[in-house]
């Protein structure tokens, strides 16, 4: 239950593009590389996340579970010929949620795809089961670093910590 409302609120903030605001910053961290390593260790601990798009005027909301930090962005993939692409082509503004048990992590920011083989062969690598789905390659497999990126990492019982990366 915790995670459809997660999930819907990811949509909602999303769908509104808006930051959703937290009052208390008593725990803001600023953009430096340690900040980027614990968003993606949050990723890594929770094993997948939600990653919202939209498409036209609906929010669309799907599990991933790629993320790596390669030459210092952090980066996830997906194929080209997915729903999702075409969604991030047109509108690259994305809100990521995930849920590990006692803690939230929300995201929003901005897609950039990077088309360097390099990339996608160390994405590839870092994710080896996709291998029989994607190739550096070929046509199809798409990269993409998160630009002007906000997170929030939330619970019950702690004030929120803020990052941007």
């Amino acid at each position: 239950m915790k995670r459809v409302i997660l999930l819907l609120a990811a949509a909602i903030a999303l769908a509104s593009c808006q930051t959703v605001k937290v009052t208390d910053h008593s725990e803001y961290q600023s953009s430096n590389p340690e900040n980027m390593q614990q968003v993606s260790d949050f990723l890594h601990k929770t094993g997948f996340y939600f990653l919202a798009t939209v498409d036209g005027d609906q929010p669309q909301v799907r599990p991933f579970g790629t993320a790596e930090i390669i030459e210092g962005k952090l980066y996830i993939q997906t194929g080209h010929v997915k729903a999702v692409a075409h969604q991030i082509a047109g509108n690259p503004k994305v809100a990521i949620c995930a849920y590990d048990g006692e803690k939230w992590l929300r995201i929003t920011a901005t897609l950039v795809e990077d088309p360097r083989v390099e990339i996608k062969k160390a994405m590839l690598d870092a994710n080896p089961s996709l291998r029989s789905m994607y190739d550096e390659n070929d046509s199809n497999t798409a990269v993409y670093y998160l630009t002007n990126a906000h997170a929030t990492i939330s619970s019950f019982t702690a004030s929120p910590v803020e990052i941007d990366f």
